[in-house]
């Protein structure tokens, strides 16, 4: 496997959030910018809550620092501090991408539901008219939701434990497309098309289940965000009910071309990444059969 060039012409991407323990990105880009001779890096460095507005403004004035990768928990909290954000990230309310822009603005883009959304379509999942719940509104919810709404659901609901949080999403998702359906305040998953966990639930053993799963269905979809390992409980529970299934990673793989578009690198497949990345690969999984 291919070594990454440090040298004084490294150009790098900052990778900020924290916890760092559930950090994947680094493991596909630096093989990928390895394996393509692309001189650039990217670099984990913790950020605990509070810490973001001291640590990303100097970063970004390094001229050899053309990015900077933002997970949780500062993907909402980063827009206020840059000087313009995309109408997806405006509308999610949150962005995981940042750049240095000719001018020296930062400017912001959000890619998670991008890459969920392609995800599971290239699964088969026919999102037109579709109905799905999202538990979870922060960055990474919002962000789905935002790409579900412009993939044709006809109806989402949505839940978090802070009201406040879904309601606003809701009024931001009907700004954009006045004729969806949004319901707040519900995480009954029977029915429905797609089901998607877009909260921490599941980084640590003894957390609940985002849904009560015994009201999935066979037929249901069900997607997962967290990637501390490949089948959570929740994704493990939903295949004993007999549902398909979309893993963390897959998300995180089918983003990363859009990322390394918006800065500006050499383009790659998600194909291409998986040949290269260093994390360990799950076992495909296999959803029980049903009558």
């Amino acid at each position: 496997m291919a070594t990454p060039r440090i040298d004084g012409h490294t150009r790098v991407i900052v990778h900020l959030g924290h916890p760092t323990h559930s950090f994947k990105a680094p493991l596909i880009y630096n093989p990928w910018f390895a394996a393509c001779g692309c001189n650039a890096l990217v670099v984990p460095i913790d950020c605990p809550p509070g810490a973001l507005d001291a640590l990303l403004p100097p970063l970004m004035a390094a001229p050899n620092v053309i990015g900077a990768l933002i997970t949780m928990p500062h993907k909402v909290g980063v827009t206020r501090l840059l000087d313009e954000v995309s109408t997806t990230a405006r509308v999610a309310g949150a962005c995981n991408a940042v750049r240095r822009d000719a001018a020296g603005r930062l400017v912001g883009d959000m890619f998670d539901g991008e890459g969920f959304v392609r995800g599971v379509q290239r699964k088969g999942l026919d999102l037109r008219g579709a109905s799905a719940l999202v538990v979870g509104s922060g960055g990474v919810g919002s962000a789905i939701a935002a790409s579900l709404a412009a993939a044709g659901v006809a109806r989402l609901d949505l839940f978090d434990v802070h009201a406040a949080a879904s309601e606003a999403l809701r009024d931001r998702l009907l700004a954009g497309w006045p004729a969806l359906r949004v319901r707040c305040g519900v995480r009954d998953p029977s029915g429905l098309q797609l089901v998607v966990n877009a909260t921490p639930l599941g980084m640590n053993p003894d957390d609940p289940m985002p849904v009560d799963v015994s009201r999935l269905d066979a037929s249901t979809f069900v997607g997962e965000v967290v990637m501390r390992e490949a089948i959570t409980a929740f994704l493990a529970a939903a295949l004993a009910r007999g549902c398909r299934v979309q893993v963390g990673t897959d998300m995180l793989f089918e983003q990363i071309p859009a990322y390394l578009d918006f800065f500006g690198l050499p383009l790659a497949t998600p194909e291409q990444l998986r040949e290269h990345a260093e994390l360990a690969a799950p076992t495909p999984p296999v959803a029980k059969d049903t009558p």
